[in-house]
């Protein structure tokens, strides 16, 4: 299906440039990189780089591990660039040396295909299209606590990835707004056989019926068969949690990503004429009703008003904690490959 398109902000900083800045001293010390910001008030992403060549960067993730997440703690997210030996062989070890093998996808929602031992590639939508802000299985009843980038190939054009802090976020939204999703919930409706969208098998990865139900029902998920092999299911979520280890608040949902405002106006209408209930996503209140588009709208803009796009070079490396930090794509003119691993489920009553 057609993802909803993002939209430039004028707070959008690329990462060309990035300039050196004294990290907090209440960080133990990192030796053997170079640490630097974004840009100037802009401390996501933290950037490392090393300050020789032959700073292998799985052997600095192994010997400093504790370090480099009390950063990823702090800030949210981390970009490892210029370690010349970053590739797609190591890519693995380096996120079983910072955090653990890697996980399974499942309850998929966008098309992937594996490249390796449950390393996947990035989002399989057309390069035209742009990818909003999300964080990733945030509509699961247990979610991957950190998610990895790596660049093999770099975009011809565009093909950034934005980020945005969701402490930051939930800030900007209004007490009101906040309250009242807090209190009505949000649930997630999808609508499995019709001409968009994934199939219940390709979502599920598996070919019987029963194993579905199954899961659905250990995953708090209402679901219902139709005529033709459709499915539908609906999970009702919460849209803000505290962070396990920091105790912070944040904005942790898939409310806007999946809502059908997010389409412009054409594309909306042309869904909407195959029936509501046949969209394969959309996202409600918990109690069925519709959420207002100035709500969806507020929103959006809380999201754009924190994205930080990070260009990719060939090598990188970005290490983010998926509920601390939203991430999307920007279009972009091929090649482009980006590979990703998630690692460290956490269940929404840890």
């Amino acid at each position: 299906m057609p993802e909803p398109q993002g939209h430039h902000s004028p707070r959008e900083i690329h990462l060309t440039a990035p300039v050196p800045a004294e990290v907090s001293p209440a960080l133990p010390d990192l030796p053997h990189v170079e640490e630097k910001w974004a840009s100037p008030g802009h401390e996501l992403p933290l950037v490392l780089e090393p300050r020789s060549a032959d700073v292998r960067l799985v052997d600095l993730a192994t010997e400093y591990r504790s370090e480099i997440r009390q950063r990823l703690l702090q800030y949210g997210g981390i970009l490892f660039r210029g370690f010349a030996n970053s590739t797609p062989e190591t890519f693995r070890t380096l996120m079983t040396a910072l955090s653990g093998d890697p996980l399974e996808y499942i309850e998929r929602t966008s098309p992937r295909h594996e490249v390796g031992d449950k390393v996947y590639t990035s989002t399989d939508y057309p390069a035209a299209q742009e990818i909003f802000l999300h964080n990733e299985q945030s509509y699961n009843t247990t979610w991957p606590q950190l998610i990895f980038f790596h660049c093999v190939t770099e975009p011809g054009s565009g093909g950034g990835t934005p980020i945005a802090d969701c402490r930051k976020i939930f800030q900007r939204i209004s007490e009101e707004t906040r309250r009242k999703l807090q209190e009505r919930k949000y649930s997630y409706v999808r609508h499995f056989g019709g001409p968009l969208g994934l199939g219940w098998r390709e979502a599920f990865q598996t070919e019987e019926r029963s194993e579905v139900e199954k899961y659905c029902r250990s995953n708090a998920i209402s679901f219902s068969w139709g005529d033709k092999d459709e499915l539908s299911t609906r999970q009702i979520r919460t849209v803000s949690t505290r962070h396990p280890v920091t105790g912070d608040e944040t904005w942790f949902n898939h409310l806007v990503f999946f809502n059908i405002q997010m389409f412009d106006p054409g594309t909306r209408k042309a869904m909407l004429s195959m029936g509501k209930d046949r969209l394969p996503n959309n996202t409600y209140y918990g109690d069925g009703e519709d959420i207002e588009p100035e709500i969806v709208e507020e929103l959006r803009a809380a999201y754009l008003a924190e994205k930080v796009v990070v260009p990719w070079r060939e090598g990188d490396v970005l290490m983010l904690d998926n509920m601390l930090v939203a991430h999307g794509r920007e279009s972009f003119k091929p090649p482009r490959q980006i590979i990703v691993g998630m690692t460290e489920p956490l269940a929404a009553d840890s």
